[in-house]
């Protein structure tokens, strides 16, 4: 635990989190977002619905309405707080893997298993091609960081360019499959990865490309928190499993419950 003292002779803690405390809080707020979205909007609401014009209107003659859709949008702006949480622990788990393709190839199964529970819950459709699972923008992530260990040799301008060739080449690519979170993942990965040993800067910058979802920027008290242990009390697998189960679970309420 961290401590630094004050003017007055008070001594401020900081709690030490562990990368198992930063999984078990990116999963609750991700959770969180899903039942703001499925649960709320799309179960509730049935937000697909309403035009802008039609929505504000109804909202005006039903104060119902006006609170489920206030509830809903507080949840989905809590969920920015994950977006940060699960680049740090990207680049944590891309340095510290002992076998690169074996992670990957977990990525690639997990994005698929995901695609059609991410439909259900988030589009309110089995099958939707207007936007792709965020284990997908992972997946195209933790490729873009290996091309730039690849090239992590090359230093100066030309070392500088190819990591910035890199780095559009993944948001070309996160555009093309429309993933979730895509362009802010990118570039916060590529922030960690790139200025690792600078905890100020990389702060700074996280902070502000985490304000593309507003509530990004309040994760980075746990992250600077973050004591570096890696020591799961869950198994690994178990969060794998979580993020297309728990799309399911709540995909199904919403379409077939509520």
């Amino acid at each position: 635990m961290n401590m630094t003292t004050g003017r007055r002779g008070i001594v401020w803690k900081t709690p030490d989190i562990t990368a198992d405390g930063l999984k078990m809080f990116a999963c609750i707020v991700m959770l969180i977002q899903t039942v703001g979205i499925a649960v709320i909007e799309k179960g509730l609401i049935h937000l697909d619905q309403y035009t802008q014009e039609s929505l504000n209107q109804a909202m005006s003659q039903d104060s119902r309405l006006m609170t489920l859709a206030g509830i809903g949008s507080i949840m989905q702006l809590i969920g920015g707080m994950a977006i940060p949480v699960f680049a740090v622990l990207l680049v944590e788990g891309f340095r510290n893997t002992s076998d690169y393709k074996k992670y990957l190839l977990t990525m690639i199964i997990t994005a698929l298993v995901s695609e059609i529970p991410y439909d259900l819950a988030i589009c309110g459709k089995v099958w939707d091609l207007s936007s792709q699972n965020a284990m997908i923008t992972m997946c195209i992530c933790l490729i873009l960081l290996k091309c730039m260990e690849l090239f992590s040799n090359s230093s100066g301008f030309a070392g500088s360019m190819v990591r910035i060739l890199i780095m559009i080449a993944a948001i070309v690519w996160v555009s093309i499959f429309r993933a979730e979170y895509g362009l802010c993942m990118v570039l916060l990965v590529t922030v960690f990865y790139v200025f690792d040993t600078k905890n100020v800067l990389k702060t700074v910058l996280g902070c502000i490309i985490s304000l593309m979802y507003v509530t990004g920027p309040i994760a980075f008290y746990g992250i600077w928190c973050y004591n570096g242990e890696r020591k799961d009390r869950i198994n690994k697998y178990v969060y794998y499993a979580f993020y297309p189960l728990h799309l399911l679970v709540l995909g199904v309420i919403a379409k077939f419950v509520l």
